[in-house]
């Protein structure tokens, strides 16, 4: 299998928003290419900065707090993810390389089935993704024209300090929308790609099982120490997602906890109306948006174990006495799961994802007691 078809669609994705340059390219083009990245960058930025500057200067009220903050913490989340992305080309490559090389590479029909099958899985998880985002962006986008343009008001609070004339306004009401869909992009690619080192994990992992069943019936001259050094090679592999970026995965799990807890805040103090439906569904995609880590980070935690109870369903009776050794070195590893965590102290599985809805409904209800008293 190419190398190029490996995440093909998702590494699409981040050309799209700057942080992937065609490797075919000129070194003009990448120049352009750069200048490209610099204007979503800078973008991004212009977005974030008059939020905050809002929240410090003009927000009085807690109100006017939530309103604000909610988006202020997803653009920081979205400049985070973007410098990130910048920072780690390097390293983005180098986890791609790895896929092509022995012993990930796929060498049989089967073990190219398998590779196939997940990167198809990447791809439709990574559109649907995509939908998911742009249409709550649409809605959000639709609602905000036919409500706040229409009384000369912008989507996002943010700090001006002019007063702008009706031509000024439309073009910092679309600079606004500009921005967010960027963000947005800028999430999906950004989470779509990590996920899907995450899912070649998983693949790896039954790619290696395939092998082990070949090893017991003979075949193609298979050895068990070569199996010994894939499952190390794959621990291996999982530590370097998880280091590379340990710290958008922290910082992920924190800003979702917080927008959550001020989105529950802001839907309990207003009725179900149309106004309301574009915040309901932004919580939604904040939520999925750390589900997702946790899903595929708990499909690895469980298949990861899983490899030692699947040994015993091979014929391994039939290995000799030095074959029996690795093939217990390799269930002995399998009893410590391979599992990803945000800056080692919260590990990325569904009790994870469960504990933060607990906290930030905890949080709410701090926020609610506050407001009463």
């Amino acid at each position: 299998m190419e190398e190029t078809k490996i995440m093909e669609f998702t590494l699409n994705v981040l050309s799209v928003v700057g942080v992937w340059p065609p490797d075919s390219w000129s070194s003009s083009k990448r120049a352009m290419y750069n200048v490209y990245s610099a204007f979503i960058t800078f973008m991004l930025f212009t977005f974030m900065i008059p939020q905050f500057l809002d929240i410090i200067l003009n927000v009085t009220t807690t109100d006017d707090f939530a309103d604000t903050f909610y988006i202020l913490l997803a653009m920081v989340m979205s400049c985070f993810k973007m410098t990130n992305l910048l920072f780690n080309r390097k390293n983005i490559k180098m986890l791609k390389t790895i896929l092509s090389e022995r012993p990930f590479i796929p060498v049989e029909a089967d073990e190219m089935e398998i590779r196939r099958k997940y990167d198809i899985s990447i791809h439709q998880k990574t559109f649907w993704y995509t939908v998911m985002a742009e249409v709550t962006l649409g809605c959000i986008a639709m609602t905000s024209f036919l409500t706040d343009f229409r009384k000369g008001h912008l989507t996002y609070r943010e700090w001006t300090p002019y007063n702008y004339s009706e031509t000024v306004f439309c073009v910092i009401y679309v600079r606004q929308l500009v921005s967010a869909a960027m963000g947005a992009m800028v999430n999906i690619a950004c989470d779509s790609m990590i996920c899907g080192f995450i899912l070649h994990v998983c693949c790896q992992i039954e790619i290696l099982e395939c092998r082990l069943r070949k090893v017991a019936l003979n075949q193609k001259n298979l050895r068990m120490g070569e199996c010994v050094h894939q499952h190390d090679c794959i621990f291996k592999y999982a530590f370097m997602i998880n280091e590379h970026f340990k710290q958008i995965i922290t910082i992920q799990f924190i800003v979702s906890m917080l927008v959550v807890c001020s989105n529950l805040y802001q839907l309990a103090k207003v009725t179900l109306n149309a106004e309301s439906f574009p915040l309901m569904l932004y919580t939604g995609s904040m939520l999925t948006q750390i589900l997702i880590y946790c899903w595929f980070g708990n499909e690895v935690k469980i298949k990861s174990v899983q490899l030692a109870a699947n040994i015993f369903e091979i014929e391994w009776l039939k290995l000799d006495k030095n074959s029996r050794k690795d093939l217990m070195i390799i269930m002995t590893r399998s009893l410590v799961p391979i599992e990803f965590s945000s800056a080692y102290v919260i590990t990325m599985n569904v009790d994870s994802f469960v504990s933060l809805l607990k906290t930030s409904y905890s949080a709410y209800n701090v926020l609610q007691q506050m407001e009463m008293a």
